[in-house]
């Protein structure tokens, strides 16, 4: 088997998570996160619509990550960030970091907003 290095020119990959932070980059975020081609910062959560309409032209794909478990979308977020001409995929968190790096890693034009997964009470 052949394994090669991967190297990413547009964006930086999920290096970890864990319960209340993601670390992109090598740099560690402590809250819920939005990372493409032109950075990572924070993010409020899916009332944070701005940052996201904020990538469509960049964007082919926008990656969210709804937490531990998947879940909705909130119907307007959707809406909204379809008629910018993003495709949306929501899944869990872990899922949403692990595909944002395959694709990444294949120099798609791909982005990753994901909420924190909860400590195990």
């Amino acid at each position: 088997m052949r394994l090669n290095e991967i190297s990413y020119t547009d964006a930086e990959p999920v290096d970890g998570y864990g319960p209340g932070f993601f670390r992109i980059g090598g740099k560690v975020h402590r809250g819920h996160v939005i990372t493409a081609a032109s950075g990572t910062r924070l993010w409020q959560g899916f009332d944070d619509a701005a940052p996201l309409l904020a990538l469509a032209g960049q964007t082919d794909v926008l990656f969210i990550g709804t937490g531990a478990e998947i879940a909705h979308l909130p119907a307007d977020l959707r809406q909204q960030l379809e008629a910018a001409g993003m495709g949306v995929e929501s899944m869990a968190s872990p899922a949403a970091c692990r595909t944002y790096n395959v694709l990444l890693s294949e120099g798609r034009r791909v982005a990753l907003a994901a909420l924190l997964v909860a400590a195990a009470e």
